[in-house]
């Protein structure tokens, strides 16, 4: 490292230093929310009244929680300090998490996944807000793929681990032979998960409180030359992009393209939790397998997700351009996921398509959210970011639910497939028109 610029040591300092631990709170973040997937394949067995409807419900309560304080928590770390926010957020969802182990009833499953969405709230936009606080354009959507593959990480980690707490209070046949595991402390395996991956984002909270420097600033690791180069660079962005994009913060609530941007996060979250948290009980309705060979299927879909967004958030920052590499995965999983019901009957081609429906998900994301940075600054372009995602993410209310109602209903889970495929073409449209994310041309202050 002597041999670089100080601020080239400056920027591969930062992603050593900080990428690593946002990676794995949001890694926790995700399971946290996500996990009552693998859960609920055994809690519809043991609670009464747990039908397809309430879990999709319930999966999506998350949501409305985590609508409520999105915008909040992202101003907060533009204009207060994100590793005070951080903290605080990790330790309050870490304990509702845990505390879902308790809940009897759909009401109170309810309650404690809505509990859920208002303990997190703030922790994604934060973390996006935060990054452009440490990272310049050149680096940013780099930076946000090697944070957001925690996503996809944290699907193909937690099923395996997910699946051994579930078998606890339960029977398992093995050889022919009949097992029983006996519960630990009077609780049931589902309970367990919740517990076991609760608890972790607690102890990372304190964490993060004595580990994440707000700004360049406040880091001990960079030498002051470092410190100086970096905040310069930055410094002369956000003068370049301020000067013809500064605006008030409810200018940007009421930008076109910030609201066509919530639209199209919209479509495609409602696609992308429908898929992902319905994944598990389509594999169990279309297939009767069984809970182990689930939970090593439903790893194989995040895989492929964790390569694309690699891909995409290295080759988005290499060539400058955002829109197509937000567009294409989009269209991809589109077509993938609109096979599916055709391939029933075909183990692997229904995995073949998932894989690809959930990769091109995912691999999208860290260009979509380099979009807004490249038209807002400070509070504008922070709140903004808190709309599209509080907004947005209701779609992951409207997918997972939508899914449950209609299997419910008609006994198929075809039709909700198909509406989660017309809800992609809308967000893939709204982008390929808005007019942002094309290839920027290098300035004098770029390499």
């Amino acid at each position: 490292m002597p041999s670089l610029s100080p601020l080239d040591r400056a920027r591969r300092k930062s992603y050593l230093r900080l990428l690593p631990l946002l990676f794995v709170c949001y890694l926790i973040a995700y399971v946290d929310r996500t996990n009552v997937a693998i859960a609920t394949l055994t809690m519809t067995k043991t609670l009464p009244g747990f039908d397809s409807a309430v879990i999709g419900q319930g999966m999506g309560f998350f949501f409305w929680g985590y609508f409520m304080l999105e915008i909040p928590g992202s101003l907060l770390v533009e204009k207060w300090s994100a590793r005070k926010l951080i903290c605080r957020i990790m330790i309050t969802w870490g304990i509702v998490a845990a505390l879902t182990a308790a809940a009897k009833t759909p009401m109170e499953f309810y309650v404690a996944r809505f509990c859920l969405g208002l303990g997190e709230a703030g922790f994604f936009p934060g973390v996006i807000v935060y990054l452009t606080h440490w990272f310049a354009g050149r680096d940013r959507t780099r930076a946000l793929a090697w944070f957001m593959v925690a996503a996809p990480v944290a699907q193909m980690v937690s099923p395996r681990i997910s699946n051994s707490l579930l078998k606890i209070g339960t029977d398992e046949s093995i050889g022919g032979v009949v097992w029983h595991h006996s519960m630990v402390l009077g609780l049931a395996g589902w309970q367990w998960v919740f517990i076991f991956w609760g608890l972790p984002a607690v102890v990372l909270g304190v964490v993060v409180f004595f580990a994440l420097p707000d700004r360049p600033r406040d880091a001990k690791w960079l030498s002051t030359e470092e410190r100086q180069a970096l905040e310069l660079e930055l410094a002369n962005e956000k003068s370049r992009r301020g000067a013809a994009h500064r605006m008030s913060l409810i200018e940007a609530f009421r930008h076109p393209k910030v609201l066509l941007l919530t639209v199209a996060y919209f479509c495609s979250t409602t696609a992308g939790y429908g898929v992902e948290l319905w994944l598990p009980g389509i594999l169990e309705k279309w297939y009767s397998l069984k809970i182990n060979a689930i939970t090593w299927l439903v790893i194989l879909p995040p895989s492929l997700a964790l390569a694309g967004q690699l891909l995409v958030g290295w080759n988005a920052d290499r060539t400058r351009e955002r829109r197509f590499h937000a567009v294409a995965p989009i269209v991809i999983a589109m077509t993938a996921l609109g096979f599916t019901p055709l391939t029933r009957g075909h183990l692997g081609l229904t995995m073949i398509c998932f894989m690809l429906a959930t990769g091109g998900i995912k691999a999208y994301q860290p260009a979509f959210w380099s979009l807004p940075s490249s038209f807002l600054t400070e509070a504008a372009a922070a709140g903004s970011i808190g709309l599209i995602n509080s907004v947005g993410n209701l779609g992951g209310y409207l997918g997972p639910a939508l899914l449950g109602e209609v299997q419910k209903h008609t006994g198929s889970f075809d039709g909700g497939i198909y509406y989660l495929c017309f809800s992609m073409s809308v967000c893939a449209v709204i982008i390929t028109l808005l007019g942002v994310g094309r290839r920027e041309v290098a300035t004098p202050d770029k390499p």
